[in-house]
């Protein structure tokens, strides 16, 4: 690994080479390289390929400079495919806090599994970075808050990853819900579905050669490494993972409480099991959920292991009024009347699917464009971290919900649980030592 004054010192000596033995064409490329952001990708597996894939449609504005990943293999391939799709090889790196330390990383791209997102983000800011998180931007309730707080305090900006709220088609029919186009809109419907697989029961193995076990853990207390964790199933584990509701329910559930216009409810209820397999997965795999408010209410039903469509979708959003009822989802959507026909529709042509891990679309394209935006031109951002932890916290409280197998009641304002000290002890995680995040 190179120190940053080694990088630098090649840097310079390379763009010095360069500006001599160019032609025009590349002399421009280098001059214009100055009004991009550098950004820094960090967790490179899946997901990230939607990073790549958005920051190359922004290529004018942005420039993948650095890669990162504790797995050396994924890093690698990573960055192979990095240089291939941007024409400019970055550099790789295992450990992210070294990125950090680095003046010409103006941007990062948080796609780490969820137990990291708000102790990167948070280290983000206070390097001076700004931070594109996937959601869910926290791992539970006090790391959401702590994170919103963060932002206010360094200024840096966080967009989290819904990228929903970019798309051009959801953007259009939430302003006409808001607008009067279903009479008051009052009830929103939330639902995905998915066939996932038996994870098995894990078994102690070496940790593979090319993995950093002890970082990919990180502020997760220590455990041992075991062989159906990495690299997609921690999803299913308390101390790394948040569920299906938070893996997926982020996304609708958001949109229906964007629609509604509402932020923290009164109440949750959650119910539902493991129902499907009998394996080391610590979440259910079908879960109904429900959000109360005075006069409006969202429910989200998850089916992790179950395939059966609503509405002829996988997943999607209905939001129901007193004059009408909207069909929403990332494909486009349809508008009916109070007695279920339909009377108008809009596609975008595509079609998502649930089992879809990547999620390289041109809303996320848009969404990284805002950002950007955001960045250089001071645009407001679509999905701020403000926004976006109302959502993902309320989800997590669903979590909470299901874990005590009651109701819950909740401060509207802020969304921790009145009453109750033992849910309340659900609202933070412990960290291993050294590793908790603070502002």
């Amino acid at each position: 690994m190179i120190t940053r004054r080694e990088f630098l010192d090649t840097l310079a000596v390379g763009a010095a080479g360069l500006a001599v033995a160019s032609t025009a064409k590349s002399y421009a490329q280098i001059l214009g390289s100055n009004d991009r952001l550098n950004f820094a990708v960090i967790g490179v597996r899946s997901r990230a390929y939607a990073h790549l894939s958005a920051l190359k449609a922004n290529k004018k504005d942005a420039r993948i400079t650095y890669v990162c990943d504790v797995d050396s293999n994924t890093l690698k391939k990573f960055a192979d495919d990095t240089q291939k799709e941007m024409g400019e090889a970055p550099t790789a790196e295992k450990d992210f806090r070294h990125i950090l330390q680095l003046k010409d990383v103006d941007a990062i791209t948080i796609a780490a599994p969820d137990h990291w997102h708000t102790p990167m983000a948070i280290a983000g800011l206070q390097a001076g970075k700004h931070v594109y998180v996937e959601k869910p931007c926290s791992h539970n309730p006090a790391e959401g808050a702590l994170l919103v707080q963060a932002q206010q305090k360094y200024g840096k900006l966080v967009q989290m990853g819904t990228q929903q709220r970019s798309s051009p088609h959801t953007i259009e029919i939430v302003d006409k819900i808001h607008n009067g186009l279903i009479g008051r809109a009052y009830f929103a419907k939330a639902w995905y579905s998915n066939v996932r697989k038996s994870i098995g029961t894990g078994k102690e193995a070496p940790v593979p050669p090319q993995l950093d076990w002890d970082l990919w853990q990180g502020p997760a207390p220590r455990r041992a490494y075991t062989d159906n964790i990495q690299p997609y199933n921690w999803h299913w584990f308390r101390t790394y993972g948040t569920g299906e509701t938070l893996n997926n329910g982020t996304h609708e559930v958001d949109v229906c409480r964007w629609a509604l216009g509402v932020d923290f409810p009164d109440r949750v209820t959650s119910s539902g099991g493991r129902y499907q397999f009998k394996d080391d997965w610590q979440f259910y795999d079908t879960l109904v959920t429900s959000f109360y408010y005075p006069d409006k209410m969202i429910t989200w039903e998850g089916k992790s292991c179950q395939g059966m469509k609503y509405y002829n979708r996988d997943r999607g959003s209905a939001i129901m009024g007193t004059t009408g009822t909207v069909l929403v989802d990332r494909d486009g959507y349809e508008i009916y009347d109070l007695k279920g026909n339909k009377t108008s529709e809009f596609t975008t042509g595509q079609e998502t699917s649930s089992s879809d891990l990547t999620g390289r679309d041109s809303m996320t394209d848009a969404h990284f464009a805002n950002f950007i935006a955001g960045v250089r031109k001071g645009e407001k951002l679509n999905a701020p971290v403000s926004i976006g932890n109302v959502a993902v916290t309320m989800l997590q409280l669903s979590n909470v919900a299901w874990e005590v197998n009651r109701e819950l009641q909740l401060d509207n304002s802020d969304g921790k649980v009145l009453h109750d000290s033992e849910a309340m002890k659900m609202w933070g995680r412990d960290y291993e030592k050294g590793w908790a995040p603070h502002v």
